[in-house]
């Protein structure tokens, strides 16, 4: 097996040699071919999350309908800013509907009030004065501007990644920012939608021409697919397969919404309920590249939970081995379906450009 962070391969064909064993030797033969480290890819850009004590509901029944319901309905009827308050009070109940749709709902009205020709004004247009609205001081935002977070450009912490806390706080990141973009757009009926990169969120704006372009609200400009394929390192064969920078439908969307609730339960172990949740993302869409990685992530949560204490496999009783097998083998193949899909680990070269970067941006900014 392998990690992300060592990139550690070992041949895939010995997790299945169970199948074929006859006796307690074969198996334990299997099982000490195995490596004891497991692919996992997210320790290396997360902090443990600050919402507190884990709240238990995602893949409770009541959750996981609530999931569900969201993924069955039609295209047209999903309203993302209901998406984001059913995904938000799954992390953390003390969040307040009322309070989160009444300042969404103000910042909309503040936008189409700044229209320059009222509902007649073109699309694009509109489009430019929300950018406005988030991005210049003014009382549309009570002098209060939407700013990317350069102290957490990554969105390490689940909690920065919820629109509660980037109306409160005003600092946001990939994830944020557009997402915010996009529910305002959509309350303002403008054609705006999510698209990804790797471990990346933007939106997409569809012009006059019917064509779309990106927009990247962490900067308030625009990027080129180009850009991203070379920046994010997106593969030849991801870019066939389609799993990034597409136009993303609204159920879709709201996947990459509920992908905070997906990163939720990696970092609180609660590794049952990201089975039940990545299973509901993978059923609406196989090719869900982070359902994939954290269900891999899940089944390794799970062996390390269950068998860990033992510290190698080999002292495993004989009972349970098939389960850490199955387990094992699930890990795998997660991984290697993300992989056929283009998927590739983030390197520490790649990391640490991008850190770099931030601290450019920071010293620029300190300058000014």
């Amino acid at each position: 097996m392998r990690t992300q962070r060592m990139m550690f391969w070992a041949a895939c064909a010995l997790v299945s040699s169970w199948a074929h064993a006859q006796s307690t030797q074969d198996i334990n033969d299997a099982l000490m071919a195995l490596p004891t480290a497991k692919q996992t890819h997210a320790g290396e850009i997360r902090e443990t999350s600050q919402i507190g004590t884990p709240v238990n509901r995602a893949a409770s029944p009541a959750g996981l309908a609530t999931i569900k319901d969201i993924l069955a309905q039609p295209d047209d009827r999903i309203d993302l800013a209901q998406v984001e308050i059913a995904v938000e009070r799954m992390i953390d109940p003390g969040v307040s509907e009322m309070a989160v749709l009444h300042q969404l709902d103000v910042l909309a009205a503040n936008a189409r009030a700044r229209f320059p020709q009222g509902e007649a004004t073109d699309p694009e247009v509109k489009g430019m004065v929300l950018i406005s609205t988030m991005r210049d001081a003014g009382p549309w935002n009570d002098f209060r501007p939407f700013r990317y977070d350069l102290d957490d450009p990554l969105g390490s912490q689940v909690g920065h990644k919820l629109i509660s806390n980037f109306l409160a706080t005003r600092l946001g990141n990939c994830v944020t920012m557009p997402v915010l973009y996009v529910i305002l757009g959509q309350k303002l009926g403008l054609p705006v939608t999510l698209s990804t990169a790797p471990m990346h969120v933007f939106a997409k704006f569809r012009k006059d021409d019917g064509t779309w372009t990106n927009l990247e609200l962490t900067s308030y400009g625009g990027q080129t697919d180009e850009h991203y394929r070379e920046r994010m390192g997106i593969s030849p064969t991801a870019m066939a397969h389609h799993v990034y920078l597409q136009t993303l439908t609204r159920q879709q969307s709201a996947q990459v919404i509920m992908e905070m609730l997906v990163e939720h339960d990696y970092e609180t172990h609660q590794a049952e309920q990201l089975l039940a949740l990545t299973g509901l993302l993978l059923k609406a869409n196989p090719n869900n590249i982070p359902a994939l990685i954290y269900r891999g992530d899940a089944y390794s949560q799970l062996s390390d939970q269950r068998y860990k204490r033992y510290g190698s496999p080999e002292l495993i009783p004989v009972s349970k081995r098939r389960d850490y097998v199955n387990l094992e083998r699930s890990n795998q193949a997660m991984f290697a379906r993300a992989e056929a899909l283009g998927w590739t680990p983030e390197t520490p070269e790649h990391k640490a450009a991008y850190l770099q970067w931030i601290q450019h941006v920071k010293a620029q900014g300190a300058a000014q």
